[in-house]
């Protein structure tokens, strides 16, 4: 029995997606994520963001598991599962402790967390993460590992991310009905952002926008730190409701439209190409232009990605993008994505997929709509390096101990 299995579960707006890897790598290097289950299932009991029906959406995390549970030969107790960025606080808090000894521990950096995350959170908030954006060693600041430091005071700063409590609560339940456990929730745009972003690129300044059915979340980072993290409530289904009203089809016509038809820059569409879509009366059919549908879809995708432009400029962060703007998710497969955000952000941009410690099948999530499940799996992994621990492969099995909480996005 395989002991060593991380499993990220993302429970999309459109999909469900999960990603089962195994811990792998030569001892005294970095452990890479071996990839041998993935399974993806329609989502159903989720509106926008939130869990609308349980059963529904029990059915959904079910399924996909299930199905990378099959292609895994293995069976997985807790999952690493994302929650959606909507409806997320972020707030700042500094920590000060009196360093033990000479020098900076493992234990006073535990303090020095314990003090910083210690803040009242309204009845119905969850704390998800305390990400340290700076530490000072004796009014020093800009350091990134103080363990081992000479020094008197120790300092940090982070960044508070909670949720709703009736939200988090709702995932654990529609999980647990499928038979699975939780073993940590994590903000879904910080997960996508650990799949498709480099360190280099974290350190020169980079954002991450992931497209999603229902929601468009970004964060960005600079100088090696997290520095924002925002959501809109506007995404890929927008433009297959757009289409629904501009062509007179159903929901489910549109978003075939949008699938094989779609792209983000109606240039890209020759202006005379036409496709057939079904008419007024059952069995009937009409030919529409393509460069209609392109139209469509570039029109709200680009005021998504204006919006998104808008937000990062009033942060203050759109000049720190050194690296540029990673485009992910879902609705990033529409050809024209990349193309289109060129033409809004000015700093350069690409399509992000999951591809950097990845091994095994790493081919079969090697797409924009597996960014946070293997982003999740990924976190998972980091988990496993600090403590040894967070990894299950029996679903009936005991919650394991996350340590070195401390070790956050950065």
């Amino acid at each position: 029995m395989r002991t060593n299995l991380i499993t990220g579960l993302d429970i999309g707006a459109t999909k469900t997606c999960a990603v089962i890897g195994e811990v792998s790598g030569e001892p005294g290097r970095q452990p890479l994520l071996k990839i041998c289950g993935v399974g993806a299932a329609r989502t159903t009991g989720v509106r926008g963001e939130l869990i609308t029906n349980i059963e529904a959406t029990t059915e959904a995390v079910g399924q996909a598991l299930q199905e990378a549970e099959l292609m895994a030969g293995a069976t997985v107790g807790r999952v690493y599962t994302g929650i959606a960025g909507e409806d997320i606080d972020v707030r700042q808090s500094m920590g000060v402790v009196v360093v033990a000894g000479d020098e900076v521990s493992a234990g006073d950096m535990e303090r020095v967390h314990v003090v910083a995350r210690a803040v009242a959170l309204q009845p119905d908030r969850e704390l998800l993460h305390a990400i340290p954006t700076d530490y000072r060693v004796d009014h020093q600041g800009g350091i990134k590992h103080p363990i081992g430091m000479a020094a008197v005071r120790l300092e940090t700063e982070v960044h508070l991310v909670a949720c709703s409590g009736a939200v988090a609560a709702n995932i654990r339940k529609a999980v647990g009905k499928a038979g699975y456990g939780v073993q940590e929730l994590v903000l879904e745009p910080l997960a996508a952002a650990r799949a498709v972003l480099a360190e280099d690129e974290k350190e020169i300044g980079v954002a991450m926008v992931d497209l999603g059915g229902a929601a468009t979340e970004f964060a960005a980072y600079h100088r090696g730190r997290f520095q924002h993290v925002a959501a809109l409530d506007m995404g890929g289904d927008n433009v297959t409701a757009d289409l629904v009203k501009r062509l007179g089809v159903p929901w489910a016509e549109a978003q075939k439209a949008k699938e094989f038809y779609g792209v983000a820059v109606a240039t890209m569409v020759d202006p005379t190409e036409i496709v057939e879509m079904p008419g007024p009366a059952p069995g009937q059919l009409r030919n529409v232009s393509r460069e209609l549908i392109a139209q469509v879809a570039e029109q709200r995708l680009e005021e998504i990605l204006g919006l998104v432009r808008e937000d990062l400029d009033r942060q203050g962060l759109l000049d720190e993008l050194g690296a540029g703007i990673v485009v992910t998710g879902g609705s990033a497969a529409m050809p024209g994505v990349a193309e289109l955000a060129q033409q809004i952000f000015p700093t350069p941009v690409r399509v992000g997929v999951p591809s950097e410690g990845l091994t095994g099948l790493a081919d079969s999530v090697g797409r924009p709509r597996f960014s946070t499940a293997v982003g999740l799996a990924l976190h998972g992994l980091e988990r496993f390096r600090e403590t040894g621990e967070g990894a299950s492969t029996v679903r009936s099995g005991v919650l394991t101990k996350l340590g070195a909480w401390f070790k956050e996005f950065f």
